[in-house]
């Protein structure tokens, strides 16, 4: 062999070797390692006692995706769970299971992702992982495409709302399992009764999964983790499916059907189904009234965190169908003939009454508020006759309504009675919430369309204002000083009576209204500034769970009258007390008569005054605090004397209190009390108001202490423009 041959086989053994040796640790370094544990799908072939899943798996068409590459949670029910499921399902073997159902069972129990146990009470949020708050996880099962029913019965090919409003996104609408560890359970206070009260038959052991108990947690596999089960567990239905599947609730179902829901037909879901299963078939989305708590068919929760399913779900409670029929005769149509002629707004707020946008627990009825931000009030161990965890949510069936604040309350008189449309209105423009909390008392004094529009009020449903026309005149009103006017007017009627102290208007009394204004009743006849001569008959009462109302037969006005005027009223009788008090305030520096304007009463400001009986005003002069005639002593009513002037001035003003409106009923505090009226150095003159009980005021001054003044009852309570105006029987010392 020559030379040269020698060196070409020498190089090229040296080559094959060096080749071979790199292979080698390719090899080594990129194969799977032997310590590597089998994908799920071999794992469960290896371990024996799965062979009833594993023909599910076959005929599901999972064992590619099971035994190859991937990121899996498997809930893996034994062999024994399907011994109890064949049972229970009256067959004998795996070979009676349809693929279908096959698939059905694997695809609920497969979540996305590998989660160990340690892992699975933890919620994955945007910004990490927050311990001890999930409950539920994501599967790769979903309802897809489904043939549906409109409420006129247009048969229609329907994907479910997948967001919690009406704007449909592209994801399977995947269902959640859910599942019960100690970790979450302690962090959320939970106990087994919790557990138990949905699972009677299964023990809470520290880690459930739906009614199946966990025997062997944390198998792990080369694409994921396996827990053991002990029961077979079919997909959940959610909310929106369960109600349809019991006719016991069909009635209540009836109102989301016929009232808030919608199929909206949707081009992307029309094209993706034509290009997968080569049909023309319309593709439309079922979803519900945004306005409600939320879409009874949506899998997902809120979707404002892409994981949010896992720590929070959806929740509902429902009446049975003649619990409901009950209610909604007597309350919803106690004033309609027929829910189509009821305001959508009133049958969306029945409904949210009923829906928590959060997962409501057995023990935390009280705890847990609706939509409306009101608890749930039911009796948990008497009242729900039907409870099921199910894939987007809780389900609550029950045997009485949710009392719902805005039918309970005084509100729910003018909000269920078309009569009074234009009140609800003005209500829920800022006095709903007042009146609406059922620990909060209230007295309310129905207004009628009619008594509003024959006083000049109506809505402007084409500008969204309301308007106002003046009686006589012909210009109208519109927007902010329409609405203010009105909601003056409406706070009038409204009152605050933690006693139920107008439960009896037979007799005679004044009381504060919810705006600080007052009204007067006698003999059932009520009073008010601008309706000062008891015109207004109380009428009917009925009783709500906050008070009562009374179906009057006109409007509690107020006056835009100024005081000044009011007391020149009260003056002009013959013989009338209030004369010697008004002809000093007539011919004042303070008074403008054209008006009735009084310097230093602020319009939109509280007063009380206080006016010395005419033999108070003869002792005030006689005493020097007011100007006498100086031929006979009598009261100097007209004086262009400074001084004089100055003196009647600083009476009238300490007989006013500043900013604070009192009636003898001992609701307001004794004491000390602000006046008009200033000296030299600007001190504020105050009136000490030491007795205040019902029927019974008496007051002090700050310069004679020992000299009172008492209240003379039948000619005081005058209402003015926001304003009372008593009698005194003495004059007060500034």
């Amino acid at each position: 062999m020559n030379t040269l041959l020698k060196s070409i086989l020498i190089i090229t053994l040296v080559v094959f070797v060096f080749s071979s040796c790199r292979k080698k640790a390719f090899d080594d370094y990129y194969n799977r390692p032997d310590s590597l544990a089998a994908p799920i799908y071999q794992q469960l072939q290896a371990k024996g006692n799965f062979k009833n899943l594993i023909a599910c798996i076959d005929k599901a068409g999972y064992k590619d995706i099971l035994g190859g590459a991937g990121y899996w949670t498997f809930f893996a029910p034994n062999d024994d769970a399907f011994k109890q499921f064949f049972i229970d399902k009256s067959i004998t073997s795996v070979n009676q299971i349809d693929s279908s159902t096959a698939k059905q069972i694997v695809s609920y129990c497969l979540v996305y992702n590998a989660f160990p146990k340690a892992r699975l009470g933890d919620y994955q949020s945007n910004a990490g992982w927050v311990p001890n708050q999930a409950f539920r996880r994501r599967t790769a099962n979903y309802s897809g495409y489904q043939d549906d029913t409109t409420f006129t019965g247009q048969k229609v090919k329907a994907l479910d709302i997948n967001r919690n409003s009406a704007f449909f996104v592209g994801d399977n609408n995947n269902k959640y399992i859910p599942y019960f560890l100690s970790n979450f359970m302690i962090a959320s206070g939970l106990t087994a009764a919790d557990y138990n009260y949905f699972y009677p038959n299964t023990t809470y052991n520290g880690f459930n999964v739906v009614n199946a108990s966990v025997v062997h947690a944390d198998i792990p596999a080369e694409n994921g983790y396996i827990h053991e089960i002990d029961k077979v567990i079919l997909p959940l239905k959610n909310i929106d499916q369960y109600i349809a599947s019991k006719p016991e609730y069909s009635e209540f179902k009836k109102l989301f059907d016929k009232y808030m829901l919608y199929f909206s037909l949707n081009a992307d879901a029309t094209t993706r189904y034509h290009n997968i299963t080569g049909l023309n078939d319309n593709i439309y989305i079922k979803y519900y009234n945004t306005n409600l708590g939320f879409q009874l068919n949506n899998e997902n929760y809120q979707k404002q965190q892409d994981n949010d399913g896992q720590t929070n779900s959806w929740t509902l409670f429902v009446p049975r169908n003649d619990v409901f029929i009950k209610y909604r005769d007597s309350i919803l149509l106690e004033h309609y003939k027929s829910l189509d002629v009821v305001p959508q707004q009133i049958i969306i707020d029945f409904l949210n009454a009923h829906m928590f946008a959060n997962v409501v627990w057995p023990s935390r009825f009280a705890n847990t508020n609706n939509v409306q931000a009101e608890p749930a009030r039911f009796n948990s161990a008497t009242d729900v006759i039907d409870k099921q965890i199910l894939s987007n949510g809780n389900f609550y069936g029950t045997s009485k309504v949710q009392a719902a604040n805005v039918f309970t309350t005084v509100y729910g008189k003018p909000y269920l009675d078309p009569k009074y449309l234009l009140m609800t209105r003005a209500l829920d423009q800022s006095l709903r919430y007042n009146i609406t909390i059922p620990s909060q008392k209230y007295t309310v004094f129905m207004i009628s369309d009619d008594l509003l529009r024959a006083k000049g009020f109506d809505y402007n449903f084409t500008q969204s204002a309301w308007q106002y026309t003046a009686p006589g005149a012909t210009s109208v009103t519109t927007g902010s000083a329409a609405s203010a006017r009105l909601q003056r007017i409406l706070a009038t009627h409204i009152v605050r009576t933690p006693n139920d102290e107008m439960a009896d208007l037979s007799g005679a009394g004044i009381i504060e209204t919810i705006n600080g204004e007052y009204i007067k009743w006698s003999g059932g006849k009520l009073a008010s500034a601008g309706t000062y001569n008891y015109k207004v008959t109380a009428g009917q009462s009925k009783i709500a769970v906050n008070g009562r109302v009374y179906y009057s037969d006109s409007l509690l006005e107020y006056s835009d009258t100024l005081v000044g005027l009011t007391i020149k009223r009260l003056a002009s009788t013959p013989g009338s007390p209030f004369s010697y008090f008004y002809q000093f305030l007539a011919n004042s520096t303070l008074y403008t008569p054209a008006t009735g304007d009084i310097r230093g009463v602020n319009l939109g400001s509280f007063n009380t005054v206080f006016v010395p009986n005419n033999d108070a005003i003869q002792s005030a002069v006689d005493a020097g605090f007011l100007p006498a005639d100086p031929n006979d002593g009598s009261p100097l009513f007209i004086t262009t004397d400074p001084i004089q002037q100055q003196m009647v001035a600083d009476f009238i003003k300490y007989h006013i209190i500043d900013k604070t409106t009192m009636v003898p009923d001992g609701r307001k505090n004794t004491g000390q009390y602000p006046t008009l009226y200033r000296d030299i150095s600007g001190a504020v003159g105050q009136i000490n108001v030491f007795v205040n009980s019902p029927g019974v005021m008496r007051l002090m001054d700050q310069a004679t202490p020992s000299d009172t003044a008492n209240v003379v009852i039948p000619k005081s309570n005058n209402l003015a423009n926001r304003c009372v105006i008593h009698l005194i029987d003495n004059y007060l010392h500034y």
